[in-house]
């Protein structure tokens, strides 16, 4: 099946541009796309934050939509344009409704619009909880072996928050090499904890696994650990608790009090993108009223400009950038289009003569 992207701006014979047409990509197919691919994602998010720290895109604030009625949801717009080989603009709206567990639904819901580059024309809508999960899970896994070269690599790794974003986590880690003699396990929810150790010895994770009912036994027995809660402010102020160097996946973004970052080294996917909102980093930066404490970005470790310290913590805390999701939903796409197996919307763009 012709790529929409050619479609959509390749003159017909009478000289006008064709006319555009539009696919809806169902989660099952998002994740058919996605599903054992992992090591190949990671490469694309590399490929990603190059692309981006080289000026290659365009990655404007993120956009809060919050409700007074109901202060722990929120709904986000990222919009986005990426260049080189992806070469897509787009956005995603994603939804986090934390209290959606509770009646047996995911936290998160998304969609992801992609935007033909020539014309403006949106070509696609993809269901993005996965797409976003996936990106994310991939940009920890690309932190974590960055940030380990130079350090013991972990041997134990501790999730602190047991939801999705844990799971496709751990699922790249594994699909990316990793292997663990001990793995933590620590979420207020006692049967959240439970449940993630259930599908970790499902998946025939490696190493044993322990539910901590300690959130501080869980951090002092990890090389590695992952933070992957909703926490909306720090919880975890002890900088003591890290006195053994692990790598932190700050995947949350707030769930360490600025006693901690100020006791490590930071890096984070992008300076702009991660001082704000009242993330753990913009709380140090209004602290103390400089960025001293930041060390530099992933991509500054990449390209040999950072390097992370072997006598500290070291934290990743990541923002989450549209541009991944746009790479990653450039894929899906392709993947989709190449098996032919793309849902076009008959006549989605009508009325498309200037004058009738």
């Amino acid at each position: 099946m012709t790529d929409v992207l050619s479609t959509a701006t390749q003159p017909a014979a009478s000289g006008r541009p064709s006319t555009p047409t539009f696919a809806v990509i169902s989660g099952e197919q998002v994740q058919q796309a996605l599903s054992g691919h992992e090591k190949e994602l990671v490469e694309l998010v590399e490929a990603t934050y190059r692309l981006h720290g080289a000026g290659d895109s365009v990655n404007p604030p993120s956009y809060f939509l919050r409700f007074p009625d109901r202060p722990t949801a929120r709904i986000i717009a990222l919009p986005a344009s990426i260049g080189g080989s992806v070469h897509v603009d787009g956005v995603k709206w994603i939804s986090s409704f934390p209290e959606n567990v509770r009646a047996g639904l995911p936290r998160a819901s998304a969609v992801l619009i992609l935007n033909d580059p020539v014309t403006g024309y949106p070509f696609a809508c993809l269901e993005s909880s996965i797409i976003s999960a996936t990106r994310t899970a991939a940009s920890a896994a690309l932190a974590a072996d960055w940030l380990s070269r130079g350090r013991t690599r972990p041997s134990r790794v501790g999730f602190f928050g047991t939801g999705l974003i844990a799971r496709y986590i751990h699922t790249f880690l594994a699909g990316t090499g990793w292997t663990f003699d001990a793995i933590g396990v620590h979420d207020v929810s006692a049967d959240s904890a439970e449940g993630f150790s259930g599908y970790l010895r499902q998946a025939g994770a490696a190493g044993q696994v322990t539910v901590h009912d300690s959130a501080e036994d869980l951090v002092r027995s990890s090389d590695l650990v992952v933070f992957a809660t909703v926490a909306g402010k720090p919880h975890v102020t002890d900088p003591a608790w890290f006195s053994h160097n692990p790598l932190v996946l700050h995947v949350s973004l707030r769930d360490l009090a600025p006693e901690v970052l100020l006791a490590s080294a930071n890096f984070v996917d992008d300076v702009e993108h991660c001082l704000k909102a009242d993330t753990s980093p913009h709380l140090v930066e209004q602290r103390t009223g400089d960025r001293d404490f930041l060390n530099g970005t992933l991509n500054d470790v990449m390209l040999g400009r950072a390097a992370p310290p072997t006598d500290r913590p070291v934290i990743f805390s990541p923002f989450g950038l549209g541009v991944l999701d746009l790479a990653v939903g450039k894929y899906v796409y392709d993947e989709v289009s190449r098996a032919g197996d793309l849902r076009l919307i008959d006549d989605f763009f009508h009325d498309l003569r200037r004058y009738g």
